[in-house]
């Protein structure tokens, strides 16, 4: 009981976020939502299959878990949200460690996803 409940509080927690980075710029949704469906797969089945048949995350979450390709266009989504969030950040009043620190973890994340696959690996023969 008390596992379950566990996975299910985190599970919302990351669908909460991902529908948070719908809205804002920088915050990425669809990290949160493969979070989210592994979450809700250890503790809240419905949740999960709901998930998986959503209309607009399902069919990006299934090609993830069956080739571990994220499509362009979701990488142009995540480039111009990550830049213009960047642009913002910088500009702000943030601390300039925040300044220094986010942009970075930022690129990080953006290099990993530029070397994913686009579509899926056919074998070589």
């Amino acid at each position: 009981m008390i596992r379950t409940l566990f996975w299910r509080i985190i599970a919302l927690f990351f669908v909460v976020v991902a529908f948070i980075g719908v809205i804002v710029p920088g915050l990425p949704t669809t990290e949160f939502l493969l979070l989210a469906v592994w979450a809700s797969a250890n503790g809240w089945p419905r949740l999960h299959n709901w998930l998986l048949k959503h209309p607009r995350f399902g069919p990006l979450i299934e090609q993830w878990q069956t080739h571990r390709i994220i499509p362009r266009r979701a990488k142009w989504i995540a480039f111009i949200s990550m830049f213009i969030s960047t642009v913002f950040l910088v500009s702000s009043a943030a601390p300039l460690l925040v300044k220094c620190t986010a942009p970075l973890i930022m690129a990080i994340v953006l290099i990993w996803l530029i070397r994913r696959p686009e579509t899926p690996q056919t074998p070589l023969m």
